[in-house]
């Protein structure tokens, strides 16, 4: 019962510098079970890197950062996955010479033994299959079953860009960290990835780095502002869109909601 009260992210006075640079100053957040927490900012913010911070690639000069109520600093960036944590880059990152399927299989945190591979034991090739069988299982949950053997380069950037979605639940995360899903897309691949944000909400906890605010506003129950790397404030999307603080700090303008975007 207690496990279940425990936030999911549980980020405290974080610091970060390079150099003279104050990239994060005292930047504390939390994300709890089953929560979408949208993260937004202008341009050097902060907000990748808290992501990095949160996955090992930069080391906080103070603060902490505890998973599932476990400290997570110190935790090397290949062991996230392991741990529940998986992450999209705002970058495709897909391995051209990999087919689809191939690609969302490199996500899961299973593998047959080396050994196993190269003498091509039994036990390899049973897993190798259940691999393949839970990929093409999310492909399809994803619309995209139809690419598994295409190699990504030959695809629309939409579907390339489920298929980084993919990879990400193939490692079955109890934190999915989303950086920039939507840039890029159609207003149709945007409504779409809204509606399974809202689905996997039911079984992991999802923060989402981006610049199209609509979206943000629509698929997240908190928002989280950053500014040259401070958090100047953080509440529902209705509070925040009516936030003097974020129209003047960030914004500069009055910000609409997708319903009061249609009523005008």
């Amino acid at each position: 019962m207690v496990e279940a009260l425990r936030p999911t992210l549980d980020v405290a006075g974080l610091v970060v510098r390079f150099g003279g640079i104050v990239a994060l100053d005292d930047v504390t957040l939390r994300i709890e079970p089953g929560e979408v927490l949208g993260i937004i900012g202008p341009n050097g913010a902060g907000k990748t890197t808290l992501f990095n911070a949160v996955c090992g690639f930069v080391r906080p000069d103070s603060g902490r950062i505890h998973y599932r109520g476990e400290p997570l600093l110190g935790t090397a960036p290949h062991r996230l996955a392991r741990l529940g944590i998986a992450r999209t880059l705002q970058g495709l990152g897909l391995w051209p010479g990999l087919t689809v399927q191939e690609n969302v299989v490199a996500g899961s945190t299973v593998r047959p033994g080396l050994l196993a591979s190269l003498l091509a034991l039994p036990s390899a090739d049973r897993l190798e299959s259940k691999l393949a069988s839970r990929a093409r299982d999310i492909l399809d949950r994803l619309g995209i079953g139809s690419h598994a053997n295409a190699f990504p380069a030959t695809l629309p950037y939409g579907v390339q860009k489920r298929v980084i979605m993919a990879r990400a639940l193939m490692a079955a995360p109890s934190l999915l960290l989303l950086d920039e899903p939507a840039s890029g897309l159609s207003a149709r691949d945007i409504d779409d990835l809204a509606g399974l944000i809202k689905e996997l909400r039911t079984r992991m906890s999802i923060a989402v780095v981006e610049h199209h605010l609509d979206f943000v506003m629509a698929i997240s129950d908190r928002v989280t502002v950053l500014n040259l790397g401070r958090v100047i404030t953080s509440g529902t999307p209705e509070a925040i869109q009516r936030d003097p603080q974020v129209a003047t700090a960030y914004l500069g303008e009055e910000v609409t909601t997708p319903e009061a975007s249609s009523d005008a």
